[in-house]
Formats: structure tokens, C-alpha cells, sequence
């Protein structure tokens, strides 16, 4: 990936933009920049040269992203500071994260330890994502989640822990259309099912209640 596609990347998500100028302004630009260098030394096996390059650019952006981590075509990290993003950590093309987010591992186990993120796919702010499993294509994540287990292709994800709530179209192309807020409330719908739950039982009640003051009148005859 060149610096071509990583500048229509960032200008392609953030309505912002108001110039190519600017671009070289996004942290977003820089760590990604930074970790084509660091990643391309670490797989030589300079690692410390490697932690050196990303640890300047956590300094520099606010974005940690290890050298060893993997990074498909046009990711863009929006505003960025915070973001962390581990050794082990696969991610896709066209993906957006926004700040705040963690792409990490559950504890010290060896081998993969982070999570696989898809193409297209739309991590929203503050969002936790931690373990060694996979988030599939068109994915929404919503702000402030925590994902612990494997979120399938086409679906939106809410909540703590995170919990699908909506299945997507699969040309919904949730990293395009960067929208955080207008997400189902999986607490809400959980309310609206025991409303729905309570009400259908109150009718039974009632009909049972009238049944038996007909039998008691019935019996009195």
C-alpha cells in the first residue's frame, strides 16, 4: 500500500478534510506510515529498531500499534489518541476505528492472542476487543462496547458484554458510512420483550380471573 492510497483512505472518511494538505496533519496518516516501516523491520527480525520506530510514533500520534501486528488496505483511525492495537492483531481492508479503542489479548498465553479484524468493518469509540477470535466483514461495533467472543460477518454489535443486535446487508459497508449513534439498545429491547411478556400474561390472568367468577356465579345458581 502506498502513500497515494493511504492519503484517499483519510479523505475518503473524514468529511473534514479540506484539502491533500491536511492530510499529512491526521495522526492516522503518520501511524499507519510509521508501522509500514516498523512492520516491514520487524518480519526482518530487527525487533528492537521495530519497537523503537512504533514507540516514537505512540509518542508522536497517540497511537500504539505493535510492529508485528498486520494491516490491510485503507485503515483509518479517527482522531486516534488511545487506540492500541496488539502484536498478534489482524486487520482488513477498508476498516475504521475510532479513539479509545483496544485490539488486545486476555492474558500471558503465547501464539495468537489478539483479535482478527475484517474487511469493512466499523470499530466504534472506547470499544474494547479482546481475545484471539474473529470479527467478520461489514461488522458494526458500537462506542463503548466490549467484544469477548467471535462477532459473525454482516452483523451490528452493542453493549457490555457485546451482544448482536441487527443483521446487516452485506453491501451495508458499515466503515463507509460512519455512523455511531443510530444503533439498536440491546437493554432497551430486552425492556420492550418483558413489557410485551408481562402484558401477555396480565391478559391471561384477567381471562382466567372472569372464567372464574362465571363458574362461582354458575355454582351459586
Amino acid at each position: 500500500m502506498g502513500i497515494r492510497s493511504q492519503i484517499a483512505a483519510v479523505k475518503k472518511k473524514d468529511a473534514a478534510v479540506k484539502s491533500t494538505a491536511e492530510v499529512f496533519l491526521y495522526p492516522s496518516f503518520w501511524a499507519v506510515f510509521f508501522h509500514r516501516i516498523a512492520h516491514f523491520l520487524y518480519n526482518k527480525k530487527f525487533y528492537f529498531i521495530a519497537r523503537f520506530i512504533s514507540q516514537f510514533s505512540r509518542l508522536l500520534t497517540g497511537i500504539e500499534i505493535h510492529p508485528g501486528a498486520k494491516i490491510g488496505e485503507g485503515l483509518f483511525i479517527d482522531h486516534g489518541m488511545g487506540v492500541v492495537i496488539g502484536e498478534t492483531c489482524e486487520i482488513g481492508n477498508n476498516v475504521l476505528i475510532y479513539q479509545g479503542v483496544t485490539l488486545g489479548g486476555t492474558g500471558k498465553e503465547t501464539g495468537k492472542r489478539h483479535p482478527t479484524i475484517g474487511n469493512n468493518v466499523m470499530i466504534g469509540a472506547g470499544t474494547k476487543i479482546l481475545g484471539p477470535f474473529k470479527v467478520g466483514d461489514n461488522v458494526k461495533i458500537g462506542s463503548g462496547s466490549v467484544v469477548l467472543n467471535e462477532v459473525p460477518s454482516n452483523c451490528t454489535a452493542v453493549g457490555v458484554p457485546a451482544r448482536i443486535v441487527k443483521r446487516c446487508k452485506s453491501d451495508d459497508n458499515p466503515s463507509d458510512c460512519v455512523d455511531q449513534i443510530k444503533l439498536p439498545d440491546p437493554v432497551e429491547m430486552e425492556i420492550c420483550s418483558l413489557r410485551c411478556k408481562i402484558e401477555k400474561l396480565e391478559k391471561k390472568l384477567e381471562e382466567m380471573s372472569k372464567n372464574k367468577s362465571g363458574d362461582d356465579k354458575n355454582e351459586a345458581l
